[in-house]
């Protein structure tokens, strides 16, 4: 998996009623776009990550 600063994680709910959830990368600490991540969700909250496999990188578009 490689992400950039901007790109969109997005995380598949694994349980039945569990909702997608996503969030904006704000820091890559691995080399070349690789894990771990520093991430925002949507309500301010920041977290470091190692995505799974039940993930996926939304590459933003670059202007």
């Amino acid at each position: 998996m490689q992400a950039n600063v901007g790109d969109t994680l997005l995380m598949h709910g694994r349980t039945v009623g569990q909702h997608d959830k996503q969030a904006e990368v704000v820091e890559v600490l691995g080399a070349k776009g690789t894990p771990p991540y520093r991430v925002r969700f949507d309500d301010g909250h920041e977290a470091l990550m190692s995505p799974g496999p039940d993930c996926v990188v939304r590459h933003h578009e670059q202007p």
